[in-house]
C-alpha cells in the first residue's frame, strides 16, 4: 500500500468515525461536572506542586535556621570553657602565695595550692614560668622543670605584651610529652578510614588542640615577674560535646539515635565528639568529608548544609575554629538528625494532601449541587419545548433566578404565544380556504348537474335546426340565415357545456403531445363573450 493509498484511507476512516463522535449526546450535567472537575483537580495539582514545595523548602530552612542558632549556643559553650580556663589563670596569677614562692625562689610552698586548683578546676595543665619563659614548677610533671616554653606562641604574646591571652592552640606531642606523658597518650588518635575524605599520607595524629591561658605574675611593684598558663586537653575530652547535647538538645533520643550531636576537629579529624560509630563507640578518629573540609578549612567560610555524618545524614553546622593569629586549626561541629525533619515533612506533606483531596471532594459536592441547581430551570425549559413541540402551544414556565435563564424563560414563553397566534392564523386561513375549495367544488357540480341538463335541450336544438334548413325551401334567405345562426350558436353553447363537463370530471393527468394554438382558441372561446 502506498503512502498515498493509505493517506485516503485514514481520511475516509477519519470521515466515518467523526461524525460518529460529534453525534454522541454529552449530557449537560456531565458537561458541568466534567468541567468542574477538571478546574477542581487543576487547582488541586498546583496547590498539592507549590504546596508541598512550600513545605519542603520551609521545613529545611527551619532546620537551617535551628542548626545555626544551635551552633551559636554550641560556640557560647565552648568559648566559656575558654573565658573560665582565662578566669582561674588570671586569678590564680593575682594570689601572693604565688608571687611570694617566685621572689623566694621557694616553688614548693606553691606546689600544693597549684596542685588543689589544678584538681578542682579540671585542669590538666598548670604551669609557672618565669619572666623568660623558662619553667619553674609544672604540675602535671613535678621532675620536668627549666625548659624554656618561649616557643609557644601564646606564652610569646604574653611575654612581650605583658598582658593575659586566652586561645585554641596546637600543642606539638613534644610538648605534650614534656607536660605530662599522659596527655601525649590521649592526644594520639590513628586515623579511621571514613568515606567522601581528602586523602592524607599521615594515618595517625600525635598532637594535640588545646584550650589554653597565659596570664602575667606581679610584684607588688607591679614588676612582670614571672607567667602562669593553664590549659585543657580536648583530644577525647568530650565535656564540651556533651554539654552542648545535653544544654541544646537536651540528650533527646529519635529512633535510637542521638536527635542532635556536637563535635570538635582539629583540622579534619574529630577528637571530640558525641557521633556514634555503628557499635555505639564515639567516632574518635573519623574525619570531615572533603566537600566540608574545602569551604571551612581552605576558604574558612561556615558550612550549613546536609551532610553525611559517619554513618547517617544530618542538617548540620561547621565553623572555623582559629588561634590567637587567626589561623583556622580545627572546626565546630553540631547537627540534628535529618530522619526525624524527614518524617515531619512527610507527616505535613501527608496532611496537606489529605486536605487538599478532602478540600477537593467538598469541592466536587458544592459544584455538583450548583450544577444541578442550574440545571433544574433547564430541565423544565427542556420538558416545556418538549410540549410546544408535541403540539401544547399553552405551555409556559416559571422561573425566578434573576438572571439570564429568568429572560431565557421569559422569551420562551414570548415564542409559545406567539406560535399560538400564529396557529390559530393559520387554522383561521386554512378553514377559509377549505370553505372556499367547498363552494367552488358545489359550484362545479351544480355547473356539471346544469351542463348535463341543458345538453339535451341543446342537442334538440340543434338537430331541429338543421332539420328545418334541409326541409325548408330557401325561399326567404334571412330564414335561412337566422337558422344558421341558431345552429351556430347552439353548438357554441354545445362546446361550452362539454367543457364544463369535461373540467368537472376528475381524472388523472394525461401527459400527451398537443398543439399549443388548439388549447389557446379553446381557451379564448370560453372567455371571448365575457366582459372585461
Amino acid at each position: 500500500m502506498t503512502n498515498a493509498t493509505k493517506t485516503i484511507a485514514n481520511r475516509r476512516w477519519s470521515a466515518i468515525r467523526i461524525p460518529r463522535l460529534r453525534n454522541t449526546k454529552v449530557p449537560i450535567a456531565t458537561k458541568f461536572m466534567l468541567g468542574f472537575v477538571l478546574i477542581i483537580v487543576l487547582i488541586s495539582a498546583v496547590f498539592i506542586f507549590f504546596g508541598v514545595r512550600l513545605i519542603s523548602d520551609r521545613i529545611v530552612a527551619e532546620a537551617q535556621e535551628k542548626v545555626r542558632n544551635d551552633l551559636n549556643a554550641a560556640r557560647e559553650i565552648y568559648l566559656s570553657k575558654l573565658t573560665h580556663i582565662n578566669d582561674v589563670v588570671r586569678i590564680t596569677a593575682g594570689r601572693f602565695f604565688l608571687c611570694d614562692a617566685l621572689l623566694s625562689g621557694n616553688m614548693d610552698t606553691a606546689k600544693d595550692e597549684l596542685l588543689r586548683v589544678k584538681s578542682e578546676e579540671g585542669l590538666d595543665v598548670l604551669t609557672i614560668t618565669d619572666q623568660y619563659g623558662y619553667v619553674l614548677l609544672r604540675t602535671s610533671n613535678p621532675d620536668h622543670i627549666g625548659d624554656n616554653q618561649g616557643h609557644d606562641e601564646l606564652l610569646h604574646a604574653v611575654l612581650i605584651k605583658e598582658k593575659s591571652a586566652a586561645s585554641t592552640v596546637i600543642i606539638s606531642a613534644e610538648d605534650l610529652s614534656v607536660e605530662s606523658p599522659v596527655l601525649a597518650e590521649q592526644a594520639y588518635l590513628e586515623f579511621i578510614e571514613t568515606p567522601l575524605t581528602r586523602y592524607r599520607e599521615e594515618t595517625q595524629e600525635t598532637s594535640g588542640m588545646m584550650l589554653k591561658a597565659v596570664a602575667p605574675i606581679f610584684d607588688e611593684q607591679h614588676n612582670f615577674i614571672g607567667t602562669v598558663y593553664g590549659g585543657v586537653l580536648i583530644n577525647r575530652n568530650f565535656e564540651i560535646v556533651d554539654k552542648v547535647k545535653h544544654t541544646v538538645y537536651e540528650n533527646v533520643i529519635y529512633n535510637g539515635q542521638d536527635i542532635g550531636t556536637a563535635t570538635i576537629f582539629q583540622d579534619d579529624l574529630r577528637i571530640s565528639t558525641n557521633v556514634r560509630n555503628e557499635d555505639g563507640s564515639r567516632a574518635i578518629g573519623t574525619r570531615v568529608s572533603e566537600e566540608v573540609y574545602n569551604q571551612v578549612i581552605t576558604q574558612g567560610e561556615p558550612w550549613i548544609d546536609r551532610a553525611y555524618v559517619v554513618n547517617s545524614w544530618y542538617i548540620t553546622a561547621y565553623e572555623p575554629i582559629r588561634d590567637v593569629y587567626g589561623r583556622i586549626i580545627g572546626i565546630l561541629y553540631v547537627g540534628v538528625l535529618e530522619q526525624k525533619y524527614l518524617d515531619i515533612q512527610r507527616e505535613m506533606v501527608f496532611t496537606f494532601l489529605g486536605i487538599t483531596v478532602l478540600g477537593a471532594a467538598i469541592s466536587m459536592g458544592v459544584s455538583y449541587f450548583i450544577a444541578q441547581r442550574i440545571l433544574v430551570p433547564i430541565n423544565i425549559l427542556v420538558s416545556a419545548s418538549k410540549q410546544v413541540a408535541e403540539g401544547n402551544l399553552d405551555a409556559q414556565v416559571t422561573i425566578n433566578t434573576n438572571d439570564e435563564l429568568e429572560y431565557l424563560a421569559d422569551s420562551f414563553n414570548a415564542m409559545a404565544q406567539a406560535l399560538k397566534r400564529r396557529d390559530a392564523q393559520l387554522k383561521e386561513s386554512a378553514t377559509k380556504r377549505i370553505m372556499e375549495s367547498e363552494r367552488l367544488a358545489l359550484i362545479g357540480h351544480l355547473s356539471a348537474n346544469v351542463a348535463h341538463e341543458l345538453n339535451n335541450p341543446l342537442q334538440g336544438i340543434v338537430t331541429f335546426s338543421h332539420l328545418l334548413l334541409e326541409d325548408q325551401p330557401c325561399d326567404n334567405p334571412s330564414h335561412a340565415a337566422y337558422l344558421q345562426k341558431i345552429v351556430g350558436q347552439a353548438n357554441r353553447c354545445k362546446d361550452i357545456i362539454r367543457g364544463l363537463l369535461d373540467f368537472s370530471r376528475q381524472r388523472k393527468p394525461d401527459k400527451t403531445f398537443c398543439n399549443i394554438n388548439s388549447v389557446l382558441e379553446e381557451s379564448l372561446s370560453l372567455v371571448e363573450n365575457q366582459a372585461i
